[in-house]
């Protein structure tokens, strides 16, 4: 694929889309303002692509794709030419909206201006540029080079043409694009991760589970099929005839537990220290680091697994 792009802001996610980018081709140029962190960058990629070349989840050698990431500590060059700009500074409006305004002026007409933000729609803060129509939200997982998704939220500036752009992009590097059709706070996945964080918090809170039996029930029980299934489908094949008759025989009990909801913030500091506690009882605050580690390797094993399954 000739084409280049700029990631700016080299950490966990600039990191990832790097990656996404470079294994598929794509010359990258990363740049971040904070000089050590796009020092570390280079080291970090290097590990991971090492990691994901022994499992299998990439053919190329990590150097063939380390060599197209390129570290620019300069912005202005990091920007020129670029078809395709991936942003990823920190969840802030007003610093957002800086940035974009000097992205704007450094790039070319054509280029398009996405963000990675997790809740913030682009009309916040790209309402204010000449050409809002060239931005719009490309919203990831972490970390993007395991978990495929990105979330496509354009604002209603936002012009066809780039968001068939984005998607079209996405697509040849390798993730699975989803369009959301209007802007809405937390775009989808960040809604339904927050609508289960809430409940999660919620019975954690007041005595019905501890925090080890409510992470079980997820990884143990319904993890298992998100793993390979959305909610909907789940709730299609749960039922003899579909989802018409799954909501006949549970919507009831669904409806009922709704209105037993506490409207009290479940992500009080006392809540939160209560959960603190018992985590730090299974993992140390020293070893979140290696955790992480290890969760990523559990990601690649399962998508080198996934990706020897039949395509549907």
């Amino acid at each position: 694929m000739t084409m280049h792009v700029a990631v700016v802001g080299a950490g966990l996610i600039g990191r990832g889309w790097a990656m996404v980018f470079a294994r598929a081709g794509v010359s990258v140029r990363l740049y971040d303002v904070d000089a050590a962190q796009l020092g570390r960058a280079s080291e970090r990629i290097a590990t991971s692509l090492q990691d994901l070349h022994q499992a299998g989840l990439i053919d190329e050698e990590p150097e063939a794709i380390l060599a197209r990431i390129e570290c620019q500590p300069e912005l202005a060059r990091a920007l020129v030419g670029v078809a395709y700009v991936q942003e990823c500074g920190p969840e802030n409006v007003a610093v957002k909206q800086a940035m974009y305004t000097q992205l704007e002026a450094a790039v070319e007409a054509r280029t398009i201006l996405a963000s990675s933000t997790s809740g913030i729609v682009a009309s916040q803060f790209t309402g204010h540029l000449a050409h809002p129509e060239r931005c719009l939200v490309a919203h990831p997982v972490n970390p993007p080079y395991l978990v495929p998704l990105v979330e496509i939220a354009p604002s209603d500036a936002t012009s066809d043409n780039t968001v068939e752009r984005t998607m079209a992009l996405m697509h040849q590097v390798g993730q699975e694009p989803i369009l959301v059709a209007k802007e809405v706070q937390g775009f989808i996945l960040n809604r339904l991760q927050g609508a289960l964080l809430n409940e999660a918090l919620r019975l954690f809170r007041d005595g019905y589970v501890s925090a080890e039996d409510l992470d079980k029930t997820v990884k143990h029980g319904l993890g298992l099929r998100w793993s390979f299934m959305g909610p909907f489908e789940t709730i299609d094949l749960n039922a003899p005839a579909g989802v018409v008759d799954y909501a006949a025989r549970y919507g009831p009990l669904y409806r009922d537990v709704d209105t037993q909801r506490s409207e009290a913030n479940p992500w009080e500091d006392e809540t939160l220290q209560r959960l603190d506690s018992e985590r730090r009882t299974v993992l140390a605050a020293d070893q979140l680091a290696e955790r992480q580690v290890w969760r990523d390797r559990r990601l690649m094993a399962l998508m080198a697994h996934k990706g020897q399954q039949p395509i549907v």
